[in-house]
Formats: structure tokens, sequence, C-alpha cells
């Protein structure tokens, strides 16, 4: 009988594929609406943050339920990210410049969202290349520091999204308020354990006492 741990991942796998999956079959129908540049950039980043989000969630998670297993979900969660990035950026390349790289560095340099955006890819690249356990070792302490970066990609998500839409704030308003959420859970931890500090310090102090 496979772990419930194990049961999750592969189902969260197969979640996070389908929408991949989809944009493939509906290349292939030609069923991406009259549009299909913006269909695939609007689906792509949707899932960018999805992912994003839900890495960002599994601590919370594991630490309101004790399920210390959950841990596991989230570099894959990370990767799906980075892979749902690297479609959005191939159509912005594909559909958006048709491969003019002139046009490309000058639109990073011009438009506001398009530096966010790049910045944000360029951090989930730094992370996907060293999410394996040898880029752990090597980096030691140095390790957690870079992935704490995940906090700046998402944030940065968030703008690029509501800066892209412009008039219709509601659903980068959605993902604003979902990532305050996740962003205040995780400050009043911080918050928490330093009050509890010299609490504990008075209290190793006191019993190393004779």
């Amino acid at each position: 009988m496979p772990k419930p741990i194990t049961i999750l991942r592969v189902a969260l796998f197969i979640a996070a594929l389908v929408p991949a999956a989809l944009l493939v079959r509906g290349f292939y129908t030609n069923d991406l609406t009259a549009n299909p540049g913006d269909y695939i950039t609007d689906q792509t980043g949707t899932w960018i943050l999805g992912c994003l989000f839900a890495s960002l969630s599994i601590t919370p998670l594991r630490r309101l339920t004790g399920w210390n297993e959950l841990i596991k979900l989230r570099r894959m969660l990370g990767l799906f990210a980075f892979f749902y990035a690297v479609l959005h950026m191939l159509t912005w390349v594909v559909f958006v410049h048709y491969f003019e790289v002139s046009f490309m560095v000058e639109d990073v340099f011009k438009r506001p969202f398009i530096t966010v955006g790049m910045t944000v890819f360029v951090i989930l690249s730094m992370l996907a290349i060293t999410s394996n356990r040898w880029s752990m070792r090597k980096l030691g302490k140095k390790w957690g520091t870079l992935h704490r970066l995940v906090y700046v990609a998402a944030i940065g998500g968030v703008i690029h999204f509501w800066w892209l839409v412009k008039a219709d704030i509601t659903l980068p308003r959605r993902w604003a308020v979902a990532l305050a959420v996740l962003l205040g859970v995780r400050l009043w931890w911080w918050y928490q354990k330093r009050a509890a500090a010299p609490a504990v310090a008075r209290r190793a102090v006191t019993s190393s006492r004779p």
C-alpha cells in the first residue's frame, strides 16, 4: 500500500501537468482562441502563481497539521512553477517578439511590468538550478539565503500581473490577498519566535546555575 504522501505527490504531479496537456491539445486542435499568444500567456502566468503559492503554503500546512512529510512536495511544486515560467517566457519570445532579440531587450528596459517579470524568471531559474542536493551541500548556509528569494519572486509575480492588467485588477488583487496571508503567517511565527527568545535564554541561564 503506497504511503499517503506518495499518493498525494502523484496526484499533485498529474494535476500540475493537466494545464500543459490542455494547451498541447488546444494547439493541435487549433482551439486556443482567436489570440493564442494571449491565451497561453494568461494560462501559464496563472499556473506560475498557482504552483509558486502552493509551494509557499507547504511550510504553514506542515506546521498546522504536524504532517512533516508535506515538505517533500515543496521542491516539485517549485519546479512546476519554473516549468510554467519557461512556457510563459517562450510564449513572449515566439508570439510577441518573433525571436527578435533587439525588441525583447528594448521591451525589458522600456516596460516596467516586463522588467519585473524578467526578474522573477531569473530568480525562478536560479532556484530551479540549485534545487538539488549537490547545490545544498555546495552552498551550505548560503543555500537557504538564496532560496528565500522565492518570496521576492512571489511578490514580483503579483506586481507583474497587477501592472499587466491595469484596468480590471480583480484577479491580481486576489493573488495579492493570498500572498499577504502567506507572508503574514510567516511574519507572525517569526515575531513569536523572537519574542520568546529572551525567556528561553533566561531559562537556559537559570538551569545552568549550580
